[in-house]
């Protein structure tokens, strides 16, 4: 029964394997718009000025209502105001961009008769802003524009601040929104959604906490390494990718102990993005299938879900791209050129390790449940199998191992119950 199933899944494997080949082939040829990068202490006011200039009539600024609080918008508004550009605020976003607060930015844009957008926050905000112009332009509900290229109009000119490295959505065709009645994301994925400009700040992240430092440069890293494996990189993503992990490897453990150092932010800033410009060519693989999962499920933070789950969807990758993990042991320098390659690779798999026990990544996720592991991993699996170049594609089975692998130990549940 065993050899039948491992058959099967043999089988599925390289009937899925080659077809997307075939789109990665497609996808080679699709241009996609790369934003205008300002970089540096200041950018949010430099993209101000520059918004400025372009005669809006008013600008929504999407955000959520700690970035409000914290006035990391008033270099940005500040501009606006001297440049005389209206603008209205919509700060209610939270965590996973939901379907009903987008709606409710779709009404705030409508009413204030908005003709751009400035996504301002992190992932979540980014994503928001992508879905609001998307929805308003089409006049359709950000559900029914989830999958590929589903509105007929353009949305208005869209621009970015992000204020963690880590999502990359400041330069990708993909906005992430939550499904709450359902309990799953939903993605939204369209070339015209890519922001037109794009202001790395990094003075906009020193006041980051620790484990929002961790997480986000986890997922970070994890774009760059699912780009890199995938089959649809390119040369260019491949250098993009490349770029980011050595980047991520010399400055995350930098930001995570000391979060005021200006230039180590600044190269995660821009590791963020160019490992947001890998794959939103490459696209991302097995981790971000069950991150998705448990996103919907449990609210799991997105950074945080990729950064447990990567160790092991890359150790059951590992026999599919060697090669590749031989690459990344040079390219982050935990591994010499005349090293054999399977020695690179473990050495690179061990250092994915040691980069997360340094960043006090958790090794379990305490919310999962053992019950939810089937039908999580059938999840997973669809996505993975519609949507993903990967270079092993995953059983059910196999997946579920995966999970098993991060469900929490009896006492770490027991104390997480306890907890008001």
């Amino acid at each position: 029964m065993l050899t039948m199933n491992l058959i099967a899944d043999l089988g599925r494997s390289v009937g899925l394997s080659a077809v997307m080949r075939a789109a990665g082939l497609v996808t080679r040829l699709m241009p996609i718009p790369q934003p205008t990068l300002l970089v540096g202490p200041g950018a949010s006011a430099r993209l101000g000025q520059a918004v400025c200039g372009f005669g809006h009539r008013k600008v929504l600024i999407v955000t959520d209502p700690i970035v409000s609080g914290l006035g990391l918008l008033n270099r940005l508004t500040q501009a606006l105001t001297e440049g005389g550009t209206a603008f209205v605020v919509f700060d209610e976003i939270t965590q996973d961009a939901p379907i009903p607060l987008i709606e409710k930015g779709i009404a705030v844009f409508k009413t204030e008769g908005c003709d751009a957008i400035v996504a301002f926050g992190g992932g979540s905000a980014m994503d928001a802003a992508k879905a609001i112009g998307l929805s308003a332009a089409n006049h359709k509900s950000p559900r029914s524009l989830a999958g590929y290229f589903r509105g007929l109009h353009a949305p208005v000119p869209i621009y970015a601040v992000p204020t963690t490295a880590g999502t990359g959505s400041e330069v990708t065709v993909a906005a992430v929104i939550s499904d709450l009645e359902n309990k799953k994301k939903l993605v939204i994925a369209d070339t015209r959604i890519v922001p037109k400009m794009a202001a790395l700040d990094p003075v906009l992240m020193t006041g980051l906490p620790r484990d929002v430092t961790a997480a986000t440069g986890m997922d970070a890293l994890t774009h760059a390494i699912e780009a890199f494996i995938g089959h649809w990189s390119t040369d260019d993503s491949d250098r993009m990718a490349l770029a980011a992990v050595r980047m991520i490897y010399h400055n995350l453990r930098t930001v995570y102990r000391d979060g005021n150092n200006l230039a180590a932010r600044e190269q995660m800033a821009l590791a963020a993005t160019y490992a947001g410009l890998a794959f939103t060519r490459a696209n991302v693989g097995n981790v971000h299938a069950i991150a998705h999962q448990l996103g919907g499920k449990y609210h799991t933070p997105h950074g945080l879900a990729n950064a447990i789950m990567l160790p092991h969807v890359l150790r059951f990758s590992s026999p599919a791209v060697n090669d590749k993990l031989a690459v990344l042991a040079l390219q982050a320098e935990v591994g010499t050129s005349g090293e054999q390659e399977d020695v690179l690779a473990q050495k690179f798999l061990a250092s994915i390790d040691a980069l997360s026990r340094d960043l006090d990544i958790p090794r379990q996720l305490n919310q999962l449940r053992k019950a939810d592991i089937p039908a999580l991993a059938r999840a997973a699996c669809r996505e993975a199998d519609i949507n993903y170049p990967v270079p092993r594609y995953m059983s059910v089975e196999s997946c579920e191992a995966l999970l098993r692998a991060v469900l929490p130990k009896p006492a770490a549940r027991k104390k997480s119950k306890m907890r008001p």
